[in-house]
């Protein structure tokens, strides 16, 4: 499954942006990117592995930058895991979707630093209500349910993070449930159409 080249094609289109939008504190963040990646692997989302590698289906949350990284995660979790995952916008989950959520449903929400937390927070807190199991990356103090985030980065960065540590937690649940990681099943890099 893809995650070095998903990662490096979203470092590659940061640095397009922080080029032509002449964004100087973007910019200036893009080059401890490095070190911030680096940060995210010892990050502590063990609150999450041990119930979402018992799960068959899940959903998947973002909003705004962080809604690919919710597609990405989507993917990975059929791809090495063999658990369905669907990946929705926060705001398009209440059209519809949020039907699905009962009680004890595992979510992972992914939630950067930006103009979208309010809407996020909001979606969060009525999947609670409905007494889902969400784990939700985001900063703050330490919560049940809250998987923490490498803290002092751009907005626009941070979702790149998630998506690095995000791999090596769905590593351990391919693992725990059987699944070679490296070699999933029924998966070709190449797909031949006719």
């Amino acid at each position: 499954a893809a995650t070095k080249s998903y990662i490096a094609s979203l470092a590659a289109v940061a640095h397009l942006v922080a080029h032509y939008s002449s964004d100087s504190d973007f910019s200036n963040s893009l080059k401890n990117l490095p070190s911030k990646l680096k940060e995210a692997c010892g990050l502590d989302w063990s609150q999450a592995t041990t119930q979402l590698a018992s799960s068959d289906d899940l959903l998947v949350v973002g909003r705004g930058l962080s809604y690919g990284i919710a597609l990405e995660a989507a993917l990975k979790f059929k791809e090495t895991s063999s658990i369905h995952a669907e990946a929705f916008s926060s705001a398009e989950l209440m059209h519809g979707p949020l039907a699905l959520v009962r009680k004890r449903y595992p979510i992972l929400v992914f939630s950067q630093d930006d103009e979208t937390r309010s809407g996020v927070q909001e979606i969060v807190s009525a999947l609670r209500d409905k007494e889902a199991r969400v784990f939700v990356v985001e900063s703050g103090e330490p919560l049940p349910g809250r998987l923490p985030v490498v803290e002092n980065i751009h907005p626009f960065l941070a979702p790149i993070t998630f998506i690095q540590k995000f791999y090596l937690m769905v590593n351990e649940i391919a693992l725990s449930r059987g699944f070679d990681p490296d070699r999933p099943e029924h998966l070709k890099k190449v797909t031949e159409t006719k």
